[in-house]
């Protein structure tokens, strides 16, 4: 069994294929269509994946077919689009093994902190392992490839350069652990921990990501 996590799917979101993301596709039923397949092509059935909020822009029943064809079992962070779907009739959300705003989980001896909107300062952000390795890591969505997300990246540069002491006195950089989970930059795919670390440091091709589904059509339709 694998832990994966994704953030800012946005199922059904037209919008999202013009302006913002401009994601390339050719129609919101080729995106779903991609997504699902990246999903699948992944995760087993005995996998866990969490959502970092922002899975569906659909309505309930929408949403609900979308989530019965996806493989392993789904955790849900909420972000601010999916009471759309969670509170309309036609969703089971028996889909989802939990929904929650906010939560912390064990990963590998690490903490993971979830939440679908960054938090700067989170709890465990000073915790290292004996060779100094992090054991907390900040997990979130909700600005996907924007702007704000260029200013959460000056921010995590900018704390990583600044200097405090430490609690035996030394001076000790800060630690800033936080990773973008945005589904864009892993080509839709859900990724471990460890897989989006080294995505985060190789980093990623948003026009190569575009083209592919630009590329793409859906037989179903």
């Amino acid at each position: 069994m694998a832990r994966y996590y994704i953030a800012d799917q946005h199922f059904y979101h037209m919008g999202l294929l013009k302006r913002m993301d401009c994601r390339g596709f050719q129609s919101v039923q080729d995106m779903n269509e991609y997504m699902i397949r990246q999903w699948n092509a992944k995760v087993k059935k005995t996998d866990e994946v969490v959502i970092l909020g922002d899975f569906s822009f659909g309505g309930g029943e929408e949403t609900a077919a979308v989530a019965a064809r996806l493989k392993g079992r789904l955790y849900l962070i909420k972000g601010n689009h999916d009471q759309r779907y969670l509170a309309k009739q036609g969703f089971t959300p028996e889909r989802f093994e939990w929904v929650r705003e906010y939560t912390e989980l064990s990963d590998n001896s690490r903490k993971v902190v979830l939440c679908h909107y960054p938090v700067l300062f989170y709890n465990g952000q000073y915790r290292m392992d004996a060779a100094g390795n992090p054991r907390t890591y900040m997990l979130y969505g909700h600005v996907h490839d924007t702007p704000d997300e260029q200013l959460m990246e000056r921010f995590i540069a900018e704390t990583r350069s600044t200097v405090r002491a430490g609690h035996d006195g030394e001076d000790i950089h800060i630690p800033c652990n936080m990773v973008n989970c945005f589904a864009m930059y892993s080509d839709y795919v859900p990724l471990t921990l460890d897989e989006w670390l080294a995505l985060n440091c190789k980093g990623w091709n948003l026009d190569e990501i575009r083209a592919r589904a630009a590329a793409f059509h859906s037989e179903a339709q």
